[in-house]
């Protein structure tokens, strides 16, 4: 401990600062880490020493496998295993891992071990990688290297995916909207904005909009009026969602400016924001709410624990009527259901109803089995609805198709 004090007293100011900050979110990290269920618990004691059935590997499973940059966690889990939700069980990690398989980096090689009728999966650091000593005499300065810890970590899916919808989508309560500020005029009266423009916002809730004394300037998403979801079997109303259109930058607060001579009441002068990007087409009225600030979300790919009976109630952006692959659906479960980012749910057709015929009496109508049409992951819950990506689809998914746990 004194060595490493002096070792960061040595360093220039700037150094020296980051490096107690970097220490000090080294030391908060474990602290982020969502905690392990006791089942989970169990199930890691379990697997650490038995592994998978031989019977839940793929037909062609490599025995071993380097891993690269642009893989995902969810393709490495179906190179392996017919159930790739199954992931966490073959890797067979411990007891503080077993949430967080985020531990697999480009260049390490994954190898497959059979043993009987069990196999489990171990990582090989590969040729030439960070833990072989060096065998030349390297000459070091201190320096400042600022990254985001997981950056280099493989991700579950291909980031591009869902990470505009972890700002884009938004449920909210009843009433929020008609409390968030508004936006109320545009310089010579355009009909619709987009990036580049400026628009004119007042504050709803009676606490004006004002720009902030120091640090960056504050960013709002711009949305548009919330509209319900409603259970598709029950019609009751979930929650409601708010359409996401785009971003803008709060650059001069609301204020008032006194009439000419000083006679009569001083007239309100709105906040002026300026938009700096657009998903869709800004109009006057459209509501304004602080933009949030951005967490880093790891999704290890595995089946809930709880029963999940539940069906899709949305589409969201452009799949109107059907959703297909890498599309986000909503669906009528949450939180209080025992859902968690992460949790990879079956999407089920329902069996059409068909007349039996037959026989030569009475003909019957029957309903076929319900089959499997895909998986979904979930990666945004709320209380009572979730957002989650579509990972395979065969037919494609409609609203009301039921979702359950995988088998």
């Amino acid at each position: 401990m004194m060595a490493q004090r002096e070792a960061v007293a040595a360093l220039p100011p700037f150094a020296r600062r980051a490096a107690v900050v970097l220490a000090a979110a080294l030391v908060a990290l474990p602290a982020m880490a969502q905690p392990v269920s006791p089942a989970q618990r169990s199930t890691a004691q379990q697997v650490a020493q038995g592994g998978v059935p031989l019977s839940e590997l793929a037909p062609n499973a490599p025995d071993s496998y380097t891993v690269k940059s642009g893989d995902t966690l969810w393709a490495i889990s179906r190179l392996f295993l017919t159930s790739p939700w199954r992931w966490p069980e073959l890797w067979g990690m411990n007891m503080q891992e077993v949430r967080n398989p985020h531990r697999i980096y480009p260049g390490q090689v994954l190898v497959l071990e059979k043993s009987g009728d069990r196999a489990r999966l171990r990582v090989q650091q590969a040729q030439g990688a960070l833990d072989t000593p060096p065998t030349e005499t390297l000459r070091v300065s201190p320096r400042v290297r600022i990254e985001t810890l997981a950056d280099t970590a493989l991700p579950t899916l291909q980031p591009n995916l869902i990470e505009p919808f972890l700002a884009e989508p938004v449920i909210v309560e009843p009433g929020t909207m008609e409390k968030a500020p508004r936006i109320v005029a545009v310089p010579e009266n355009r009909v619709l904005i987009t990036r580049g423009d400026r628009v004119y916002a007042r504050a709803s809730n009676g606490t004006p909009l004002a720009v902030k004394t120091s640090g960056p300037l504050e960013e709002f998403r711009v949305f548009r009026e919330a509209v319900p979801l409603r259970d598709p079997v029950t019609r009751s109303v979930l929650g409601y969602e708010a359409q996401y259109l785009g971003k803008a930058t709060l650059v001069r607060g609301e204020g008032t400016e006194e009439p000419a001579g000083g006679k009569g009441k001083a007239m309100p002068i709105p906040a002026t924001l300026d938009i700096v990007s657009a998903r869709g087409e800004i109009a006057i009225g459209d509501r304004l709410l602080p933009e949030p600030p951005r967490q880093l979300v790891s999704y290890t790919p595995r089946a809930p624990e709880a029963r999940i009976d539940a069906s899709v109630v949305s589409m969201y952006g452009d799949a109107v009527g059907m959703a297909g692959q890498n599309q986000v659906v909503v669906i009528n479960k949450g939180t209080a259901d025992g859902l968690e980012s992460g949790h990879v749910l079956a999407i089920q057709r329902a069996g059409a109803t068909v007349v039996d015929r037959t026989t030569n009496g009475e003909r019957a109508t029957i309903k076929l089995p319900n089959e499997r049409n895909g998986l979904l992951m979930v990666f945004r819950p709320f209380d009572h609805l979730s957002y989650a990506l579509i990972l395979e689809s065969g037919d494609g998914v409609q609203v009301g198709d039921r979702v359950v746990n995988p088998r």
